[in-house]
């Protein structure tokens, strides 16, 4: 299943699982917050992004990505506020 991970370069936080998503809900988060494409790797903290924003990074295992998706892990820029809301409302 699609994970999500919340990162915060400031505190030296290399990410912390904010949630587990069905390939459905996936979706709907990423239409509200789009996703960059990474790599296969988890994205790495280096000393040099210790001032940097913010961010969430979402891991497709290979074998649960949806059609028309690469495997792996995508960065999403948007404020975790407004993302975490968007996790809320899923479970409405």
């Amino acid at each position: 299943m699609p994970t999500l991970y919340f990162c915060q370069p400031h505190a030296k936080n290399q990410g912390i699982l904010r949630a587990v998503l069905s390939v459905n809900e996936c979706e709907r988060v990423v239409s509200q917050h789009p996703a960059t494409y990474v790599g296969e790797q988890f994205p790495k903290l280096g000393s040099e992004q210790a001032a940097a924003n913010d961010f969430a990074v979402l891991n497709l295992p290979p074998n649960e990505a949806p059609a028309g998706w690469r495997p792996g892990y995508y960065r999403l820029d948007s404020d975790l506020t407004k993302l975490n809301e968007s996790l809320l409302a899923l479970s409405r």
